[in-house]
């Protein structure tokens, strides 16, 4: 079970504010629910082997106590902090940045290809995604066939890519390095393949170096 807390898919292993941020919802939803099952399984256990307890107490008043009064506190609690996260992922994992780099996602049975808009003189790549690292980045997603879903689990959340329809996704690489992505959206029979790379670069020079190398 905590080998599947790693790994190049693992969205509990983070490289980036926004993985971040959804692994921390994650644990504290983990947390809660824990809470919930060991507290209701305790006081089965004690109705069961401890002699009288909770005989005075009425079914409706277990219903209005413990299944109203005692979760919806923490129930309420959790949602504000879900939002909160929620507007955090739509700032791409920080303050409103000022400086985005572009990149556009266009999915198809089974590749995608990437697009570069701020880098106007780099060519378009298949499978393969480069960004800078430390910025944050916004891809435009969309779809030229069915609905595919853009996901980098160790990045950020998955984005539908829909035909006809753009979605915008921000994220941010904290350090270079290469992460895999996946179509997490059942698209076909070759739904399965349709993985890619991200490459993380250092600086603008780097990212240069690497599409000289690729026109080599």
């Amino acid at each position: 079970m905590l080998a599947g807390c790693s790994g190049d898919l693992s969205a509990l292993d983070p490289a980036g504010p926004s993985a971040a941020s959804i692994a921390t919802l994650w644990w504290v939803m983990l947390a809660v629910a824990a809470v919930f099952f060991l507290l209701v399984v305790g006081l089965f256990l004690a109705t069961v082997f401890i002699p009288h307890f909770g005989r005075g107490v009425t079914p409706r008043q277990w219903i209005i106590y413990g299944g109203i009064a005692l979760p919806l506190p923490l129930l309420v609690l959790l949602t504000f902090f879900a939002f909160w996260q929620g507007e955090y992922l739509l700032r791409g994992g920080g303050p409103q940045p000022g400086d985005i780099y572009r990149v556009q996602a266009h999915g198809t049975m089974w590749s995608w290809r990437f697009s570069y808009p701020d880098a106007p003189e780099k060519a378009p790549t298949q499978d393969v995604l480069h960004i800078p690292a430390a910025r944050t980045v916004e891809i435009a997603v969309t779809s030229g066939d069915v609905i595919h879903s853009f996901w980098i689990p160790r990045l950020g959340g998955k984005m539908d890519a829909v035909p006809g329809h753009v979605n915008h996704l921000r994220l941010r690489a904290d350090r270079p390095g290469r992460y895999r992505g996946v179509c997490s959206e059942y698209c076909g029979t070759g739904h399965a393949s349709m993985r890619f790379e991200v490459e993380a670069f250092e600086d603008a020079s780097s990212l240069a170096a690497s599409e000289h190398e690729e026109r080599r």
